[in-house]
């Protein structure tokens, strides 16, 4: 470590690059259109040095911020960023999750630093709809051109201007044009906010020296990781589970890791796990190391920086054409949000024969994934997409919480007053889904119970899991409830049990319940 820059010093430097990405979120959600982004905050910003090495992530949606670091690497591959270029992006194979979430790039410029830029700014926002078969891009599809629009990697921006042609030919391949280019505007507004932040920290501190100092900051988040793993004994500790199924089937689908501990190294073996399927329940490497590396940064801590440092000592093998690995081409909107959750749930299983005393029980396991939109004309389309919360897993020494965003979605819910508003819909039930945790000396925590009244046509699409199978317990703990879906018919009066994972027509008058998993349950060793 360099003597004349201090411990205190590259703290200080990494909580000041955490400000700026959480600055850049604000201004994203603030100046946002759709509910998803504002409401929810389905959004992720981090900084990046000029290797393209993450620097810092505001606390935002973990499955967007692990796979971030692949997408800037692939960018970098293949892109110069002179001052004011822009490029986008929503290539689950160059790095992203799945199509709805759309990533914006810029290189920021400092004087007195070379020619190329000191860093890299990245922003992430789930849009609402990008296109695709069903109203909200979120079809149980068997290929991904019914998912939504693929964006290869371009310039949106170029020297400062807007490519307004290319913004509206991609806009009108979406469902509320107005609205997804309003949310895309946004994304523009936070790097342009990112980018003054980040100058005037480098005026402040000099280029060179700022650079010395998150050189330090990325070393110290190394060696914080190196010694979180090093409390780990040495060994292999392998845990499965399973998806319930992948929608067509009633098979489920297994994903297996094997965690190997030596030393102050981990690595983290998925190649065991099931063939791709045939629906999107797939995901891309991008989301598994994302999955991943949140385990592991959750061991962490708060008070500690999480960069690109902490990545190193953390190595990930999958093997290609996996259902945590799929091959170009495939489907893989669910995977995002529902495979990730159960790649959390078998990554923890196999690290609390590693720490027991750190490690809680499975979580509701599923994201309860909701698209609603309109099924009329162009011109008075909607699109509501929502992911509801459920029940987190008992702790070591304390129950776990109920009724909230675990793991791999860190959202918050829509109001019902902003759905009411918005939507041709009432919430007309919203409520903890008592007693539906896990039992243990630890409870798991209880679900959520919603209910949607539907006052117009509309079409709905649920991507949901722990129907089948139920949020396993640990130590003896008692599995958290499953969770249903269940859709009543006005017309006639009757109650229909859904599928995890369906595609329906609602008329006016029609509700649609959901009733979310609880957490598993915990019991005390001995």
């Amino acid at each position: 470590m360099k003597a004349d820059i201090s411990p205190v010093e590259i703290r200080i430097t990494g909580k000041l690059l955490d400000a700026v990405a959480e600055e850049m979120g604000i201004v994203l959600r603030k100046s946002s259109l759709s509910p998803n982004i504002k409401e929810r905050g389905d959004l992720s910003c981090a900084v990046f040095d000029a290797r393209g090495r993450m620097l810092a992530q505001a606390a935002h949606i973990p499955v967007h911020l692990g796979a971030m670091p692949l997408t800037v690497e692939a960018l970098l591959k293949r892109f110069e960023f002179a001052p004011g270029d822009v490029i986008i992006t929503n290539d689950p194979f160059s790095g992203g999750t799945h199509l709805p979430d759309i990533t914006l790039m810029q290189g920021v410029h400092v004087p007195g630093f070379g020619k190329g830029p000191l860093f890299y700014i990245v922003n992430r926002a789930h849009h609402a709809d990008v296109g695709g078969v069903t109203p909200g891009s979120m079809p149980l599809a068997t290929s991904i051109e019914d998912e939504g629009l693929l964006i290869k990697p371009g310039y949106i921006v170029r020297a400062g201007k807007t490519d307004s042609e290319f913004l509206n030919r991609l806009v009108q391949g979406m469902r509320n044009p107005a609205e997804r280019e309003g949310d895309l505007m946004a994304q523009l507004y936070s790097l342009e906010r990112g980018a003054a932040r980040l100058c005037e920290l480098a005026e402040g501190l000099d280029p060179e020296g700022l650079s010395a100092r998150c050189q330090l900051l990325l070393d110290y988040g190394m060696r914080v990781m190196e010694d979180i793993i090093d409390e780990m004994p040495d060994g292999t500790f392998a845990f499965a589970d399973y998806l319930d199924d992948d929608g067509l089937t009633d098979e489920p689908v297994r994903i297996e890791a094997a965690l190997a501990i030596n030393g102050k190294r981990a690595v983290v073996d998925f190649r065991g796990s099931d063939s791709q399927v045939k629906t999107g329940l797939n995901t891309v490497r991008s989301v598994t190391c994302s999955a991943v590396y949140y385990c592991f940064f959750c061991l962490v801590g708060q008070d500690q920086p999480v960069n690109h440092g902490s990545l190193l000592p953390v190595e990930i093998k999958t093997r290609w054409g996996t259902v945590v690995d799929a091959m170009p081409g495939s489907p893989v909107a669910a995977g995002n949000v529902e495979t990730s959750q159960r790649i959390v749930d078998v990554v923890l299983g196999a690290m609390s024969q590693a720490m027991p005393d750190r490690v809680p029980a499975a979580s509701c396991g599923t994201m309860n994934n909701i698209a609603i939109g309109s099924a009329g004309s162009r011109g008075a389309e909607f699109a509501y997409y929502e992911t509801i919360g459920g029940g987190m897993g008992a702790r070591p020494g304390a129950d776990g919480l109920s009724a909230v965003q675990v793991h791999m979605t860190n959202t918050l819910n829509t109001p019902v007053e902003v759905i009411e508003q918005e939507y041709p819909m009432h919430i007309t039930e919203y409520a903890i889904r008592r007693n539906s945790g896990g039992h243990g000396d630890y409870m798991g925590g209880d679900g959520i119970r919603r209910r949607y009244r539907f006052l117009a046509p509309a079409s709905v699409t649920l991507l949901t899991e722990r129907r089948r199978l139920a949020p396993y317990g640990l130590r003896g703990g008692g599995p958290g409830k499953k969770g249903r879906n269940i859709f009543y018919k006005k017309q006639d009066g009757r109650s229909v049990e859904l599928a995890g994972k369906v595609h329906l027509e609602a008329e006016e008058g029609d509700e649609l319940v959901l009733f979310t998993p609880g957490g598993g349950g915990l019991n005390n060793p001995g």
